[in-house]
């Protein structure tokens, strides 16, 4: 019995040696390593170098410090360059190199990035170089938002997470509707928008806006984008009863504006130094600032006086006409049709001017009026043929923006 005993306490410790020993094999072995797919290679199996394009570098520049001879550049580029055109590099744009791990001198691949959401490659291991441009994945998410005015439009986008790209886009939206600089704190609006990612999460910006409200001077004015005709690319955007947003003229012809002066029937003239009829409004701004024409049309005289320096005047159809004055420079000439929102001069102070600005002067029916006092017709009102299709798509689109806005603000 005593034998036995003794066995199986050998056994017990023969067993709880081996377990150790396994155990200690375990710790010891070596982690497998990660492997790192990217640019459709897997990089473990390259040297990969990183870097970005600086002055003076150009493609055949790289090839030639890769070891690569004049001759063997030129058949390079001569092969790449339907597909590549090497000439567009542009400095700070990134580039990676896949060198023979073994003999790094190699160069293997050369990929070049145009953007975040493009890349090309020049595959070299073969004797004929290969090249193609891929595009990177992209995920749509769509998300709703709701927020106070505090600040600025951009900067109010931005602490909430969302690209400040978005700001112009909406002032394009509401040009037409709202004076984003009489826009105060405290004012709302909501979005509901589709934003761009890269598979890895990397944030791109912006992609479409489904539907947004602004609250402006205590009201909320919806815009939805609408195709009327749905094989068409055009998209108007609508209020929630089917009226077009998009006025005939826009509120002003900078996007950015300080009204100095109004229209009136007698003014104290700064230069002149006597009252008289002012017959225009006055936005302030730096010289060289972008004037756009407030609707589309024709431009039907260019030219300088010595009262109103360069100016630019635009027929828009029978009814109105407008004109633009003290400009630095004329962008367009006599005859030529203009679009709204187009730059057709910059801001200047030639003329009877005390410093830079744009004077507005606006026609009706051949009198000159006060632009801010008129009430402008809407352009190409939707056809009610399609009204009730608006409706069936923004009704659901609508009751989101609310629903966001009551969980929001408790409205």
């Amino acid at each position: 019995m005593r034998y036995v005993t003794i066995i199986l306490l050998s056994l017990i410790l023969f067993a709880c040696n081996k377990k150790e020993e396994k155990e200690g094999t375990k710790k010891t072995e070596t982690p497998k390593e990660k492997i790192v797919v990217e640019f459709g290679f897997k990089l473990n199996d390259f040297k990969v170098i990183h870097d970005t394009i600086q002055s003076g570098d150009s493609f055949g520049k790289i090839l030639g410090e890769q070891g690569f001879d004049a001759a063997k550049v030129h058949q390079i580029n001569e092969k790449v360059k339907d597909s590549f055109d090497v000439r567009d590099i542009r400095i700070g744009k990134p580039f990676t190199l896949l060198q023979n791990k073994t003999a790094p001198n190699d160069l293997k691949v050369f990929i070049y990035q145009p953007d975040k959401m493009s890349y090309y490659v020049v595959d070299l291991r073969d004797s004929i170089p290969l090249v193609y441009k891929k595009e990177r994945p992209v995920v749509i998410k769509r998300r709703v938002i709701a927020a106070a005015i505090d600040g600025s439009v951009s900067s109010t986008l931005s602490r909430e997470g969302v690209s400040s790209a978005l700001a112009p886009e909406l002032s394009k939206i509401y040009a037409w509707s709202i004076d984003f600089f009489k826009i105060q704190k405290g004012d709302k609006f909501a979005v509901i928008l589709n934003e761009k990612y890269l598979e890895g999460g990397e944030y791109l910006g912006v992609e479409s806006i489904e539907a947004s409200y602004f609250e402006y001077k205590g009201k909320k004015i919806y815009a939805f984008p609408f195709k009327q005709d749905v094989n068409s690319k055009r998209v108007d955007y609508f209020d929630e009863e089917g009226k077009v947003l998009k006025n005939m003229f826009l509120k002003a012809p900078l996007k950015f504006v300080n009204i100095t002066s109004r229209f009136a029937k007698s003014r104290f003239h700064p230069v002149q130094l006597r009252w008289k009829a002012h017959n225009g409004t006055d936005y302030a701004a730096a010289t060289g600032t972008p004037i756009m024409t407030t609707a589309s049309g024709t431009v039907i005289q260019t030219g300088y006086t010595g009262g109103n320096g360069n100016f630019v005047k635009v027929k828009h159809n029978g009814t109105y006409t407008t004109q633009y004055l003290h400009m630095s420079k004329i962008l367009v000439r006599q005859g030529q049709h203009v679009t709204q929102g187009q730059v057709i001069g910059k801001v200047g102070s030639t003329g009877l001017a005390t410093g830079p600005h744009v004077c507005y002067r606006f026609w009706k029916n051949g009198i000159q009026v006060d632009p801010l006092r008129q009430k402008l017709p809407n352009s190409e009102p939707m056809n009610p043929k399609y009204k009730e299709r608006f409706i069936a798509e923004t009704t659901p689109l609508k009751k989101e923006l609310d629903s966001v806005s009551l969980a929001k603000f408790g409205e």
